[in-house]
């Protein structure tokens, strides 16, 4: 028997309103002139929680 290694990655989205999240991150973004390309994967950082889980298995 060897034991097998996985991954798993779980994403759902938080808590807090999306609308809330959504807005500060627009403002912060015009008011700092980042570009989209650095906004667009913080603000789903953000509004999502992603867990990145590694489990081992036996057969």
């Amino acid at each position: 028997m060897v034991p097998r290694a996985g991954v798993s990655v779980d994403i759902c989205p938080r808590d807090m309103p999306i609308t809330l999240v959504g807005t500060a991150g627009g403002a912060l973004a015009l008011w700092a002139s980042a570009p989209a390309a650095i906004v667009v994967p913080v603000a789903l950082l953000i509004v999502l929680d992603v867990r990145v889980r590694r489990w081992r298995r036996r057969t």
